[in-house]
């Protein structure tokens, strides 16, 4: 297997929130590079950073006023360049996020499309009459408030369509030179030598043709996210999107090595679509649902099996279990199950996508309402939808700012309330910590054929405990996951000569006989068999 991106695993890097190197208290580029011989001793193989582009900072950059410079917050171009080749010196590739399915109200091409009905970029967005009663052409919502998705422009009276906030209208992918100008975007930073892009809500850049009404959702009660009144038939997943993916593809197939990554929030049999019929659209289409799956193990061990069954032949699988929009894994799963969740996370089948903070168990942060950032929050406040929590400074060490930014500095968002204890100094000099134990077990999935590109097969448990088989050749290595706070005892499944425990998410050795072993507690081992 000849390919980093199958092999290897990503780490997200929120900008804001991982180093900041001027004093200002927010994360920058020359606080990544700072931080590289970190990531270089942790094993990760390849960096995701969220947008660092000019931006107004509506959504936190998700809303690009220009997609081939530098917002002054985050540094330079210069200092890009310079990141991108530490980034290679460190052995590291770099990821950047592109946002294809909309751009900043204030970006250059909506200025000139809003300026008139007859501006050459005026179909560079999607603009439509009012309907018949003078409302919104249809019934979409936008993704932050469920309100209409639909922005009225009196000076050119028409309306103009923003998936999310009124500040990020929609482009128009149908548009041949709109479409051209965002490959050139790709082509721009492919040059500079950036190995890929993580493609933002990539799968909502088609809108159906016909503008048709999206059948109500029945399920909905009062109450509930507004977004989801109705059903997203028209307005994500539309059968057009394979043009979208092969277009991206065959802009990245023309360099060496380049990984395009889709943020694809479907279930598993819609998901693999975006794979492409001949394996030609998104390298690996990201798959979320281990996220929104209980935290029980014949849940997972479903959705595990549903998911290796309905990939293409020949098709890569990825795993993410947290990112910026999500409560963190610790929080989610609970701070007991996070080793066992960092243990599944690096030994299923495929690339995984870690999230900065989640090697030191970090929890939600605890975000006061006068300090709330997240135009979401802001947007729909009550419902619990705002992501700052999940966003919070990195902590480094345990001094004030957590070393995140100097003592005399205010983060933008607050330390976590644990930063004294939970931080990278702390953990590094406590083998039994989160850290090391991620180290290690980053290191082993490295040198573990098994692990890293062998095969999958699930094996028999009692409940509460997931257990598969990975293999490559005569290498063989089972994963055993006690996802419960009980003593599990699990009966080895087939004879299988000398096991012997590689690594155990304990601090000692659990109880191992020829034939059973004994498992504690939140406890998650890999055993190599003979």
């Amino acid at each position: 297997m000849s390919n980093w991106w199958q092999t290897g695993i990503v780490y997200q890097i929120y900008p804001r929130s991982f180093q900041d190197s001027n004093g200002d208290g927010v994360g920058d580029l020359p606080g990544i590079e700072r931080r590289l011989g970190y990531l270089r001793e942790l094993g990760v193989d390849a960096i995701w950073i969220s947008p660092i582009y000019p931006s107004p900072m509506a959504d936190f950059g998700y809303d690009v006023s220009d997609y081939t410079d530098i917002h002054p917050l985050f540094g330079t171009m210069a200092d890009m360049d310079r990141l991108i080749a530490a980034a290679h010196d460190h052995n590291l590739k770099l990821i950047l996020d592109f946002v294809p399915n909309h751009t900043s109200n204030e970006h250059p091409w909506f200025l000139e499309s809003r300026s008139s009905r007859d501006n050459p970029k005026r179909d560079w967005y999607i603009w439509r009459d009012p309907a018949p009663d003078g409302g919104p052409p249809n019934n979409w919502l936008a993704r932050f408030d469920g309100k209409s998705a639909w922005e009225w422009d009196a000076p050119t009276e028409q309306y103009y369509l923003h998936s999310f906030l009124a500040e990020q209208p929609d482009v128009n992918w149908r548009n041949p030179e709109l479409r051209a100008a965002m490959l050139n975007v790709l082509r721009f930073w492919f040059d500079k030598g950036v190995d890929g892009f993580r493609i933002d809500v990539s799968y909502r850049s088609m809108k159906d043709a016909q503008f048709r009404d999206n059948p109500p959702n029945p399920n909905w009660r009062e109450g509930m996210d507004p977004f989801k009144r109705v059903i997203e038939r028209y307005t994500r997943n539309t059968p057009d999107i394979e043009h979208f993916n092969r277009w991206l593809r065959e802009v990245s197939d023309e360099y060496d090595d380049r990984v395009l990554i889709g943020e694809i929030n479907l279930p598993p049999h819609e998901l693999v679509a975006h794979y492409g019929r001949s394996l030609d659209g998104l390298h690996l289409p990201f798959n979320f649902n281990l996220i929104y799956t209980p935290w029980e193990a014949t849940a997972v061990r479903q959705l595990i099996e549903t998911y290796e069954g309905v990939l293409p032949q020949g098709a890569w699988p990825n795993w993410v279990l947290g990112n910026h929009d999500q409560h963190r894994i610790a929080s989610r799963v609970g701070a007991d199950q996070a080793r066992v969740a960092m243990l599944l996370l690096l030994t299923l089948r495929g690339t995984p996508t870690m999230y900065y903070g989640d090697e030191l168990g970090m929890l939600d942060g605890e975000i006061p309402p006068e300090m709330v950032q997240d135009p979401w929050e802001k947007k729909v406040p009550g419902l619990g939808l705002g992501r700052d929590p999940e966003r919070t400074p990195m902590p480094w060490t345990d001094a004030p700012n957590a070393g995140f930014c100097p003592p005399e500095a205010t983060p933008w968002l607050p330390l976590n309330a644990e930063a004294d204890t939970v931080n990278v100094a702390s953990q590094r000099s406590d083998p039994d910590s989160m850290l090391i134990f991620t180290e290690k077990l980053i290191q082993l999935r490295r040198e573990t054929a098994a692990l890293n590109q062998g095969s999958y097969r699930s094996l028999p448990a009692p409940d509460g405990v997931l257990a598969f088989a990975r293999q490559h050749g005569a290498q063989i290595r089972w994963v055993v996951l006690n996802l419960t706070g009980a003593a599990k005892s699990w009966t080895l499944p087939e004879a299988s000569g000398a096991t012997a425990v590689l690594l155990t998410t304990e601090s000692t050795l659990p109880a191992l006989t020829a034939t059973t072993l004994q498992l504690r507690p939140n406890e998650g081992i890999i055993l190599a068999i003979a």
